[in-house]
């Protein structure tokens, strides 16, 4: 995540001497890419000594390596060049600082909260077609928010502002939808438990992230929807409205799902 700032405010006089989040950003990015580029190299020149020895891989990966060195010493991150899945695995062991993915935040003034600023709309432009999640907050307020103990008294200052939620909420749902993530529950008589797992995850590898017992002996998910289960209310107004699903291993975990596991050991 990459913080900027958005606003003009000579009590907060920027390091360079003024406000330019998509120099900030550039700034940022060439310093990844450095650190990139030496890493790129030194596994160049390890596999040039492989190829030398007659490893027909090795001479794949440094097509590869070169592909992503060439991109790199243009000034781009190593997330916008175009390869095969199968390609990656030369670089999966770099851990390449811009192959992640980034998220974009620009702190703006009280003001701006709602519509941005000149600031918030050159990232915007810079940053149009790559991709990016882009997140509007005014840090100011959402200091004050924090602040506030009673969630009533958080809605209304929120209302006053003009704003909908608190950033921190557009904040984590922003990182999810980045990181492919999505939430699951489980229902027990003691405790409602949320868990966090990758989008495509299937019911027995849910079942593992509660407890490796779980997917071992999986038998069964009986599963409700988020949505209905709090419309309807109860377990059995699920049922009686046949919203109440029986799975099998392989079924697919949704966003929301909540999870009753069957297993035995």
């Amino acid at each position: 995540m990459s913080i900027f700032q958005g606003f003009d405010n000579e009590a907060l006089p920027h390091i360079d001497g003024s406000v330019n989040p998509v120099r900030d950003i550039e700034t940022i990015d060439l310093e990844l890419q450095v650190k990139d580029l030496e890493s790129v190299e030194k596994k160049i020149e390890r596999l040039k000594k492989a190829s030398k020895a007659g490893d027909k891989d090795a001479v794949h990966g440094l097509e590869v390596l070169d592909r992503y060195h060439e991109h790199i010493e243009g000034f781009n991150n190593a997330r916008m060049l175009a390869v095969k899945d199968e390609e990656k695995k030369y670089i999966d062991d770099l851990f390449l600082l811009t192959m992640k993915p980034v998220m974009y935040v620009c702190n703006v003034d009280e003001k701006s909260a709602i519509s941005g600023n000149k600031y918030v709309d050159s990232v915007k432009e810079f940053l149009k077609g790559k991709n990016a999640e882009i997140l509007v907050i005014a840090g100011a307020i959402e200091a004050e928010i924090a602040e506030l103990e009673n969630i009533e008294d958080r809605l209304a200052f929120l209302k006053d502002a003009g704003l909908d939620e608190p950033g921190v909420d557009k904040l984590v749902r922003s990182a999810y939808k980045l990181l492919n993530l999505q939430t699951f529950f489980t229902l027990g008589p003691k405790e409602i438990r949320a868990w966090t797992i990758k989008q495509g995850t299937t019911a027995s590898q849910a079942a593992g992230i509660v407890h490796s017992d779980l997917e071992r002996g999986f038998i069964r998910a009986e599963v409700m929807k988020y949505n209905d289960f709090i419309t309807l209310g109860t377990e059995h107004a699920c049922k009686e409205a046949g919203k109440f699903y029986i799975e099998g291993k392989n079924y697919i975990v949704h966003d929301g799902d909540i999870l009753y596991i069957r297993f035995n050991v």
